[in-house]
């Protein structure tokens, strides 16, 4: 077979969800599988973690935009390829492919009603380009992979589309997650104390920053001696305006603001934190959870769409639209030391069910599957 896999973002410096999932899967099909031929078609970018290899291209393909990437470029380049599939793992695809398609659908939020809209222009102009290229392109794919059984229900449901043409395959989580002995060597560089909450907030709306701040304060209000808040990814004048607004100035001086954190890092991050906040209000799998749990880092999350699913019966679920339900979980795990280490084996046991290796073997069993009955 000669596979062609769109990987536009697998390249810039600064990755998140969908730019993972694309890169490991590439990474472990590149292992796992040395009979088929691949073509992996992506942007310029400075971080160079993939090389060729004997039956693994690399194209890269240089655009101005992304819709101008994906709508004239990647075309172009599949009719000089000519490859007997395309799968595009971020949610969109050309809407003229010439070649039977395979789609990573993660998520279809951006059909969803939007309480507001996101302070970021990029992700806005994200969701209305997903909003006109999906329901374009739906009819053309031959096989759809989405990332959760919950996702996949969603999916069915909303645009009619039977199990015949759609999979759910899980995320997985990279090998260097594990417990580090020593963070503080790696987390001073962030902030100084060495015991902390980590919450991955930005200016999504799903990620549901603004409750977590208040639930936040209503916990240092409840706590003699509250640890910091470590928020990762949000601008200090985004969080300002939240604070204003609910009147909350005075835990300013226990949040910490550390930007975008390199991937490398994470692990000491996780381990060095007494706990991970994950009350996102939706998400079709979650992948910072597996991360934590992984580094033995008791989660906080949302009893809310696929992240029961990944998190587990045995997670500590709160519901991410109550503020008093998120704080008096801060509460109970930072207080009470055997539900702590009862959290912390829970989550090492649970993370085993997952793997790249296996999304990859998966990945892969579509791609045999289509080709089966060409």
């Amino acid at each position: 077979m000669k596979i062609a896999i769109e990987a536009q973002r697998i390249f810039r410096p600064n990755k998140h969800g969908m730019d993972f999932v694309a890169l490991e899967t590439v990474r472990y099909l590149q292992k796992i599988d040395h009979e088929n031929e691949y073509f992996i078609l992506t942007a310029p970018g400075e971080d160079r973690c993939i090389e060729a290899s004997e039956n693994f291209h690399i194209l890269t393909l240089n655009a101005s935009s992304y819709p101008i990437w994906e709508q004239i470029l990647l075309p172009r380049a599949l009719a000089k390829i000519k490859p007997d599939l395309l799968h595009c793992t971020s949610n969109t695809a050309p809407i003229r492919c010439p070649v039977p398609l395979v789609l990573t659908l993660h998520d279809i939020i951006f059909l969803e009603k939007r309480s507001h809209s996101s302070s970021s222009w990029y992700q806005n102009l994200g969701w209305y380009y997903r909003r006109l290229v999906v329901p374009r392109i739906l009819p053309q794919c031959r096989k759809i992979i989405t990332v959760s059984h919950f996702e996949a229900q969603r999916i069915g449901e909303a645009l009619q589309i039977g199990s015949d043409r759609l999979t759910a395959i899980y995320n997985g989580y990279g090998e260097h997650f594990r417990p580090v002995d020593n963070p503080y060597s790696v987390t001073q560089k962030y902030l100084p104390e060495r015991d902390y909450i980590f919450f991955l907030g930005n200016t999504d709306p799903k990620k549901n920053t603004e409750r977590t701040l208040q639930a936040y304060g209503l916990y240092v209000a409840q706590t003699s001696h509250p640890l910091p808040l470590l928020i990762a990814d949000l601008p200090e004048a985004v969080a300002d305006t939240i604070l204003k607004t609910h009147g909350l100035e005075s835990i300013r001086p226990l949040l910490r603001f550390p930007g975008y954190i390199p991937n490398r890092d994470l692990p000491a991050l996780y381990s060095g934190a007494r706990l991970f906040l994950y009350p996102s209000l939706r998400e079709s799998f979650g992948i910072p959870m597996l991360e934590a749990m992984a580094c033995g880092t008791p989660l906080i999350t949302s009893n809310t769409s696929a992240m029961p699913e990944v998190a587990g019966e045995g997670a500590l679920l709160v519901d991410p639209f109550s503020e008093q339900s998120i704080a008096q979980a801060l509460i109970r795990l930072t207080e009470d030391a055997s539900l702590h280490e009862q959290q912390r084996v829970y989550g090492l046991q649970r993370v085993k069910a997952f793997s790249w290796q296996h999304t990859a073997e998966q990945t892969l069993a579509v791609y045999q599957s289509l080709l089966a009955h060409k």
